[in-house]
């Protein structure tokens, strides 16, 4: 039996196939605007012989990146800035090589031309650091036909691992952290439990350290302020803070009770 279609139904599907592929134009806005893209990274990426399988809904296999990162290293960690060297389209996933990709021996500086600006100036990017490590390179994931998209797009797509706003590696660890260790921090304020690097987004640097050895215990005092006026005594115990205590100067009268550590 022959079969007859029709020319309006199949310049439908004709028309529905086109606007379902990435058309040229579109191809080099993509690797125009994000090869040589700064970005900073939200999450530690492993050094890997294969890309790193990344799904545009935004998922990944967390467990198999441990094991990567367990095996042969990060490429980059929490709060890097890393570089796209290299932007790759296929069928269906686009291939981002970060800091010059996972070519064996090779450092991500390598690929990289000129360097990086501030103003009207421009510094040079090493060339002799032997302590750079090798890249990496991630596949974003479509398992489609890649369809209609921009570069502004694709960073929201890789937005989970990826920053192209340059936030401070700060913010970013902060954004990590409990709500209730992020109200104290808020609030300038340290609390028993947390640990040395909360404690300065808290307070800063303290004015004075002091240690001792207290019942086998090594305890270390963080001061804060100085008479006359209110001074904070912030305790470790091990990595923790243990106790916090405020108190005023020639007064003897507390601000605030003591914090004991949890148990």
């Amino acid at each position: 039996m022959t079969c007859f279609f029709r020319p309006a139904v199949v310049l439908l599907a004709m028309s529905a196939f086109a606007e379902d592929r990435i058309t040229e134009m579109e191809r080099v806005e993509l690797v125009r605007n994000l090869t040589a893209e700064y970005a900073t990274t939200k999450e530690t990426l492993p050094r890997s012989k294969k890309p790193l399988d990344f799904e545009a809904s935004g998922k990944y296999d967390q467990p198999k990146w441990v094991t990567l990162i367990r095996e042969n290293g990060p490429a980059a960690r929490m709060g890097d800035q890393i570089q796209i060297t290299k932007v790759t389209i296929e069928k269906e996933s686009i291939l981002f090589e970060i800091n010059g990709g996972n070519k064996s021996g090779q450092h991500w500086y390598d690929h990289v031309q000129g360097g990086i600006g501030m103003g009207n100036q421009t510094t040079p990017l090493g060339r002799g650091d032997a302590t750079a490590t090798t890249g990496t390179v991630i596949a974003l994931e479509f398992h489609k036909p890649l369809g209609e998209m921009d570069s502004a797009a694709v960073k929201k797509l890789l937005s989970p691992l990826l920053d192209f706003d340059k936030h401070s590696v700060t913010t970013l660890y902060a954004d990590t952290l409990p709500p209730a260790v992020k109200k104290a921090i808020a609030e300038k304020r340290a609390e028993a439990g947390m640990d040395r690097d909360q404690v300065l987004l808290a307070l800063g640097r303290p004015e004075r350290k002091v240690r001792e050895t207290k019942e086998g215990d090594e305890l270390e005092d963080w001061i804060y302020g100085h008479p006359p006026g209110k001074i904070t005594f912030v305790t470790f115990n091990g990595e923790k803070v243990a106790k916090v205590k405020e108190s005023y100067a020639g007064l003897g009268a507390e601000a605030a009770p003591d914090a004991e550590t949890p148990r």
